[in-house]
This record gives structure tokens, sequence and C-alpha cells, in this order.
């Protein structure tokens, strides 16, 4: 099929009637005529199989031949492009239009050239001819008219929107036009008075009352915005964007409650857009902690649910204001439902599990991150809570194999890799497999050294094993300066320094451990009591023990303790 505009000179005979043209200072012969539509077939094969380089040539060839041959200098423009080249397809469209003024695809293609080269001035006299062409063509104006409003010529663009109305009348397009122009004027009297005789011609057109007020609205004249937007709720009491609109001028007048209470009635209106709803409670994150802010969108949050019960979306979002405000049961339940509609979506999934784990569920999280990994594979993350989750059921060398499989998927995210190589010298201490422990804790610590869980853990296995004492009290030291009042961590730094047969320091460390203690932990009490043991206090040492054994502790050894009433190893 030939293409608008390529049409090719009849040369069969040189002669009477026939068109000559000249090649390189002669006519052009029957021959060359013939070759020059081989060739430009030859390019156009050569184009379409995105040989680009090679139809240039043969295009080039053309011209040598035939001057010309507008449609070889539009294929020429348009490889020009391609390279993005807006210079040279400039020069070469505003040899085809003098070539074939009429033909509206090298105008068009014309214009994009003087749009991508900036030479705004240059696109009136283009739009002028496309109008020549196609006086119909509504397009053309508006582009003429957009032409003028860039070069602030704003009365022609005006006179170019009225030749639109005579031509298609009055739409919502060419209303909004003109009232842009009126602004940019300064003419909001007039701006207004358009879009009053609007309404006045649609008296049940709600657009218009919401077009009218945001005039208002943008030129600080709230009182008469809001009184064309009440005028607007009772045409039309269900329609979200008029109780959005009017949230905005009650914000704007610091009436918050009023405010507040219109968003209330748009959240409630189903047929509002939900995107709409989504980017509105979104736009309170920044204000959080600010617990008016997470009030706010946690309320929004839920009547989304209540307008768009089937959309994963809005429980997704409830989802995570419920969690901002501290309710995680409630969040669970609300990822629940989202990953029950829509099981596609990873972050909704990697959350549930997250809040299930928090919450104890560890089987509940086991099998949500199961399902999870049937989808997502390769989630670093869901991998190392799967993990996590097998972990705690004990199941150490299930754990092992999908921890290692998130530090293999992952190689930039130190604070997964940091977690990841902890829980691995959990594991790997629980197999018994010290070297991979002691490996994997250091491998931890250098992705984060701050990690003050796997600071403890780690100082803590290597005093149990009375080694590396003094590497230990710097670990466990540390762990305590990033969370002081742990009392866990004050124990380990305790039994560290009591290995190290400081006795002194280890008592007021356990003295502190047992002030944060709030679960009267067995461990901490037998710890005490061998402190005080070695410091020769006997009786101290003697009632600990006991306290030990009656919270819970029932070793062997603590019960050799209390019957020997000696520290034994």
């Amino acid at each position: 099929m030939m293409l608008p505009g390529l049409v090719f000179a009849q040369n069969d005979k040189p002669g009477k009637g026939n068109r000559v043209v000249m090649v390189v200072g002669r006519p052009m012969t029957a021959d060359d005529s013939l070759m020059v539509r081989q060739l430009f077939f030859s390019a156009l094969r050569e184009k379409t199989v995105e040989n680009f380089t090679l139809a240039t040539e043969e295009f080039n060839q053309i011209l040598s031949m035939d001057p010309q041959n507008d449609a070889t200098l539009f294929e020429l423009a348009n490889l020009a492009k391609l390279k993005n080249n807006y210079t040279d397809a400039r020069d070469l469209l505003e040899k085809a239009v003098t070539v074939k003024p009429d033909n509206e695809w090298y105008w068009v293609g014309l214009a994009d050239c003087y749009e991508k080269n900036n030479e705004i001035d240059k696109l009136e006299n283009v739009f002028n001819e496309l109008i020549r062409i196609d006086p119909d063509k509504v397009d053309y104006y508006y582009d003429k008219a957009n032409v003028y409003f860039l070069q602030k010529r704003y009365d022609d663009a005006l006179a170019v929107y009225k030749q639109i109305e005579d031509i298609s009348g009055i739409t919502d397009d060419l209303v909004a036009k003109r009232q842009a122009i009126y602004l940019k004027q300064g003419r909001v009297d007039q701006a207004a008075a358009d879009m009053e005789a609007m309404i006045k011609a649609n008296p049940t057109q709600v657009r218009y009352y919401l077009f009218l007020a945001e005039v208002y609205n943008s030129n600080n004249l709230q009182d008469k915005a809001l009184a064309t937007l009440q005028s607007a709720e009772k045409i039309d009491p269900n329609n979200g964007q008029v109780h959005l609109a009017l949230a905005d001028i009650y914000r704007d007048k610091k009436d918050n409650d009023r405010s507040f209470n219109e968003l209330n009635a748009a959240f409630a209106i189903p047929d509002l857009d939900i995107d709409q709803k989504l980017k509105i409670i979104l736009n309170y994150v920044p204000k959080f902690p600010d617990p008016n802010a997470k009030a706010s969108a946690l309320e929004l949050s839920r009547l989304l649910t209540i307008a768009h019960p089937d959309d994963s979306r809005a429980f997704a979002l409830y989802g995570d204001m419920l969690l901002q405000n501290g309710k995680y049961k409630e969040a669970k339940e609300n990822y629940k439902k989202s990953v029950q509609m829509n099981g596609q979506v990873y972050e909704v999934r990697e959350q549930l599990i997250r809040m299930e784990l928090a919450d104890n569920d560890v089987d509940g999280a086991l099998k949500d991150g199961q399902d999870a990994l049937s989808l997502f594979p390769n989630q670093a993350w869901l991998n190392y809570l799967v993990g996590v989750c097998y972990q705690q059921k004990k199941d150490f060398k299930k754990a092992v194999e999908y921890v290692k499989n998130a530090s293999e998927l992952e190689t930039q995210d130190k604070e997964l890799l940091s977690q990841a190589y902890s829980s691995l010298g959990d594991c790997y201490h629980s197999l018994n497999d010290l070297t991979k422990s002691d490996q994997s804790y250091d491998k931890a610590l250098s992705y984060n050294p701050d990690n003050a869980y796997t600071l403890n853990n780690y100082a803590y296995y290597l005093s149990v094993r009375g080694i590396q004492l003094e590497k230990a009290a710097d670990m466990s030291r540390h762990s305590n300066e990033l969370q002081p009042d742990m009392a866990s961590f004050e124990d380990t730094y305790a039994w560290i320094l009591f290995k190290q047969k400081k006795y002194t320091e280890a008592k007021t460390w356990m003295e502190k451990a047992l002030a944060h203690n709030k679960d009267n932990s067995p461990v901490q009490y037998e710890h005490y009591g061998d402190i005080m043991f070695q410091l020769g206090n006997t009786d101290a040492a003697l009632q600990n023990w006991k306290k030990a054994k009656d919270n819970g502790g029932g070793s062997p050894i603590l019960d050799r303790k209390i019957n020997e009433k000696k520290y034994v190893e």
C-alpha cells in the first residue's frame, strides 16, 4: 500500500506532456525513473527489516538522481528522527513541503521537528497550512491556539478558540482552555462569567459547579467557592468530588472538623475512584507520628474497606494504618483478607508473615510463607522469614537451608545479610557446628557491627565456651551501649565478667539485670548466686540459687549448688 504523499512522476518517454526532472545537470530518462522506483522500494524493504544504514544510503542515492523526490525526503526525515536528529529531519521536511505543499503528513512531521527543536515561532505557519489543507480538523486549531498560549499571545489564542466554537460548539475542553487564558490574564470575573453561563445552560451538571468553585478557590475567593459547592451538593449530595472539594475549602479555612467530615462523606461513596482515595490517605503518612494524622488515616482507611469491599488494596492499606496505630492483631487480619482477594502482591504477603511471626503464630507464618514462596521463590526476605519460622520450630537444618538461600539471593541489602548470617550463627550453634557458627556471626557483624542481638548472642556463646573472653567482653559492652537497660544483655556482660574473675564488676551488672528483669529469669538468679559465692557471701548465693529453683530452674547443677552450698562448674 502506498503511503499518503508517495507520488511518483511517470516518465516513460521524454517528450511533450511529460515532466522533465533534472538529474545532476541533465534531464531524467526513463531508465533513471525506473531506477528511482526500484531504489525506493528497495530502501523501504531495508527500512522495514530495520536495516536503517542501507535504507539511508539507498534513499540518498535517489536524491542524487532526483533532488526533488518529496517521498524520499519524507522517508529520510523519519530515519533521522529515529536517531533523534531533529535538525536534519527539519531540513529535509522543509524541502518536502516546498515540493508538495498540500501534503498533510509532511506538515505534521515538520511541526514535530519544530516542537522538538523548540522552534515555537515557526509553528504558527505550520498550523496555518494544516488548517488550509483540512479546515474542519479541530485538532489543528487547538494546536495553533496552544502555540499562541506558549508565546503569551492570549488574545490571539482566544480568537482561535472562537473559531473552534463556531466549528464544533462549546465543549468542556474548550471551556477549560479559555478559562486557563482568562486566569493568566487575571480576568477572574470573565472566567467566572463563562462558567456561570455554562451552569445556566446546564443547571444539573455538577462538573461546571466544580470548575467554577476551582476558579474562585484558586483566586482566594473561598466564600464564593464554598457557596458554589454547597449549591452543587444540593443537586447531587452523593457526589464524591463535591465532598472532596468542600474538604479542601474547609481545610483552607482552618475548619479541620468540617474538613474531615467532608472527607468521611467522600470516602463512604463507592463511586468515587479508589485510587484518588488511596492517594489522600497516603498524604497523611509524611505527617506521622502525629497522633491526629495517624487517627485520621486509620478512620479513612476503615471507610475505604466499607466502600470498596472487593478491592484488596483497601484492606492492605487498612492493615498498614492499623499497624501504624499499634493495632497488630487487626492489622494481621486485614493483611489476610487482602491476600485472600489478591495473592499476587508480594509486599502484602511479606507483611502478613512478619505480623504472624510478631504474634508468635509460627505455624501460620510458615504456611503463608511456603504459599508465598510458590509464587515468589527468589525473594530473599521471604526465604529468610521462612527460615526464621523453622528456626523457631527448632528444625535447624531446614532453617539453615532457607536462610542460606536468602543470603545467596541478596548481595546488596546489608540489613538482610546481617540478620541472615546472625540466624545462621544461632542455627549452627544449635547444631553444634561451632566453627560455622563463629564464622556466621563474624560475617553478620561485618555487614552491621551494631547488630545488638548478634553481639549479645555471639558474646554469650563464647563465654559459655570460655574462649576469646576479651572479644566477648567488647561485643557485650557494645550491645549494652546500643540497647541499654536490656536485662538479657546485662546478664551476658555480667557473666563474661564473672568468667574473667572480675566479680565486683560482675555483681554491679547482674544487679542491673535483676532490676530490669520483668520475668524473674531463673538463669539470672542463678548467675547472681554464682557471683555472690565468689565474693564470699554464701548466704546470698544460696538465697539466689533457691530463687532460681523457685522460678523454674531445674538443672542438676543448680540442685548440687543448693545441696552442697557451693559453686559448681
